[in-house]
């Protein structure tokens, strides 16, 4: 099988890192957290370069790329530490829209491809523990039209977004996988409450009340849909996170070269070469399970639902081995908010919980074990 990546791919990835080397220095970056973390100035310059098109088809104004362009460009990205929610805004929701209407789509898939709207899902509940599935907020017919009422947490960039992709329940419906519709609700709506606040990552979130609110259906029955989406997602945060693990090996790595003790660099040390070696080795782990989860999103939703969690946990202990080591060969400067590393670190610890943490993971292996036993006899 062929590995390499493609001429275009490369010219993809050059441009992404390009910007991100003359456009997002870590002193903007720092600057953007201690404001507040608000970033649709920077979700506009990614705009601008094309990537927020990246998954939109070509009829809707977009690129209609892949999952292995969407790869290359959230490696760049989170190489650069760039601070804008990319994955949420410009893969998953686009992944959503897709089983709207065409109607729908062409009212906002243009507007998602050019940044004039930033389009988030809003699908965390207490209690929920990662769960999909878990969805008390209520959906009820009124007239022609739909209301919604519950609560989302933890909602990315929920304060600056323009609109909202929910899960809810229709009335009536029990607690299984049955009655899961997705609705679009748009931000300024009737009873619909939004309180934001800075995340540890320097980013944005905000939880979000709806009450009677009124929503536009997208899909109903739309749980596949919503774990198709949920899927793409999280193999952009694990290309993500490789870039994220990749800047900060390189900075702990320039580091060890330049801080002496008893004269000599601590790079010479072996028992330090050791541990950086084993640093490598899992950021190697963490890449081929990266290329392994964005190479299966085209599968049968077992298989794929299947591969992405094993890559997830794989990069949820790479992430947290990485960054752990690397903070601690650092010694106490690595820990200190003026320091590019911490914030790497930082990152690693959101991206790692961000659409499930490794017990929710290593639990979905499980589950689908039985689901895929047949695809890999």
């Amino acid at each position: 099988m062929d590995f390499d990546f493609t001429d275009d791919q490369e010219s993809l990835r050059d441009a992404v890192r390009r910007w991100v080397d003359k456009g997002f220095s870590f002193e903007r970056r720092h600057a953007i957290a201690k404001a507040g973390g608000a970033t649709r100035e920077v979700y506009g310059e990614l705009a601008e370069l094309g990537l927020t098109a990246l998954a939109i088809p070509e009829a809707q104004g977009g690129m209609g790329f892949g999952p292995i362009e969407a790869m290359v460009v959230n490696e760049e990205l989170g190489r650069g530490l760039v601070n804008a929610p990319y994955a949420h805004a410009a893969i998953v929701a686009p992944t959503l829209l897709s089983g709207a209407s065409a109607d729908l789509q062409a009212q906002w898939l243009p507007k998602i491809a050019d940044a004039s709207a930033l389009v988030v899902l809003a699908h965390q509940e207490r209690a929920a523990r990662y769960r999909l599935n878990h969805v008390t907020t209520r959906a009820t017919k009124a007239g022609n039209g739909w209301t919604l009422s519950g609560a989302k947490s933890l909602v990315p960039a929920g304060d600056e977004a323009d609109a909202f992709i929910v899960p809810a329940r229709s009335a009536g419906a029990d607690t299984d996988a049955t009655g899961i519709a997705l609705f679009l609700v748009a931000k300024g709506a009737q009873g619909l409450a939004v309180r934001g606040y800075p995340t540890q990552d320097g980013a944005r979130a905000a939880e979000i009340t709806l009450a009677s609110t009124p929503a536009t259906l997208i899909a109903l029955d739309a749980l596949p849909l919503l774990e198709q989406a949920v899927d793409a997602g999280i193999a952009a945060i694990c290309a993500e996170a490789v870039g994220v693990m990749d800047k900060l090996v390189a900075i702990t790595a320039e580091y060890m070269n330049t801080r002496k003790q008893f004269g000599v660099p601590i790079a010479s040390f072996q028992a330090l070469r050791h541990r950086i070696a084993d640093v490598k080795m899992q950021l190697e782990l963490a890449r081929s399970m990266s290329y392994y989860a964005s190479l299966k999103l085209g599968e049968a939703a077992p298989v794929r639902r299947r591969a992405i969690a094993q890559a997830k946990y794989q990069l949820g202990q790479s992430m947290r081995f990485v960054g752990q080591q690397c903070i601690q060969l650092h010694g106490g400067i690595g820990v200190t908010d003026e320091y590019a590393g911490s914030h790497y670190f930082k990152r690693l610890t959101v991206l790692e919980m961000t659409f499930g943490d490794s017990l929710r993971q290593l639990g979905e292996v499980s589950a689908r074990m039985q689901d895929t036993a047949g695809v890999f006899a």
